[in-house]
């Protein structure tokens, strides 16, 4: 069975172009699954049944497991049985008919549209990491990209004449996202006056490098918002994804469409993206219970 998994996971990676992270967490879920059915006494994956899973997901919520952590594994076990009915080395799935446990999904922190001007304008433009971190800064709200899209951007892939980037997200997936105005005069002053400083004669095919001329880090990332967002006074807790929350936030508030957001964020499911409509149903309430007579 062990061996089912290690082909089903080359498959993931091979053919579907699945990151690594994803199918390490894949090979934990079904390896935690796999050593359960055998401690159940079942030695042929053709004798697993819907009741087995079931147990299995009773047994993981017993440990303390999360909600979401078991939904994932749920995920998981029910690509597997998938792929090996697809492959006819089982007859039929007994994955199918489970209900999945009812995701709580967690409201996104967001910031206001004050919270990220102050943000952004707290890097020192007159100097070569400031005019860099500013660039940074500018591109995560103009674009919604993930920090992991960010840090792999190439210059290459940024084109200012026209305003488009294009980036290569999950899954190896491509997709292009427009840039606004303030982000491509942000950049051209990042490419003209600190870049090529930072390089110090050297070459990168990377958009934003560190100080050493190397590709920047996700964890320079996440320290260059979190150091800004603290000498903006910003109280709300900082999270590596907060610029991309907030730009979808904020144009879903502006009258932009769902389908829209979703393309630019690069969610393969639109039922991700909607989780957006619930902040803004959540402001509203706050302004109604604020400001009406009658709350």
């Amino acid at each position: 069975m062990k061996e089912l998994i290690d082909t089903f996971l080359n498959y993931l990676a091979v053919e579907r172009g699945l990151s690594n992270n994803t199918i390490i967490s894949y090979r934990e879920d079904l390896n935690a699954y796999l050593d359960f059915i055998e401690k159940s006494n079942i030695n042929t994956l053709s004798k697993i049944s819907k009741n087995n899973i079931t147990s299995f997901m009773f047994c993981q919520k017993e440990k303390g497991i999360s909600v979401n952590s078991i939904a994932r594994r749920l995920a998981a076990i029910r690509m597997f049985h998938r792929f090996l009915t697809r492959e006819r080395i089982l007859k039929d799935d007994p994955s199918t008919l489970i209900d999945s446990p009812k995701l709580w999904k967690k409201i996104p922190e967001t910031l206001t549209l004050n919270e990220v001007e102050a943000l952004i304008m707290q890097p020192d433009a007159r100097s070569v990491q400031g005019l860099r971190d500013r660039a940074i800064l500018e591109t995560l709200y103009a674009t919604g990209m993930r920090v992991s899209e960010a840090v792999n951007l190439k210059k290459d892939n940024v084109n200012l004449d026209i305003g488009f980037l294009r980036c290569i997200g999950k899954g190896n997936k491509e997709r292009v996202i427009p840039l606004g105005k303030k982000a491509i005069v942000s950049i051209n002053k990042y490419l003209e006056g600190s870049r090529p400083k930072l390089l110090n004669n050297k070459e990168s095919e990377f958009l934003f490098v560190s100080r050493f001329g190397k590709k920047i880090s996700r964890q320079s990332f996440w320290k260059i918002v979190k150091k800004y967002a603290k000498s903006a006074r910003i109280k709300k807790p900082i999270k590596p994804h907060i610029l991309r929350h907030s730009f979808a936030t904020h144009l879903l508030e502006h009258g932009a469409d769902l389908r829209s957001v979703q393309e630019m964020l690069g969610h393969s499911d639109i039922s991700t993206t909607q989780i957006y409509t619930h902040i803004n149903k959540d402001r509203l309430k706050n302004i109604h219970r604020q400001f009406h007579p009658r709350p």
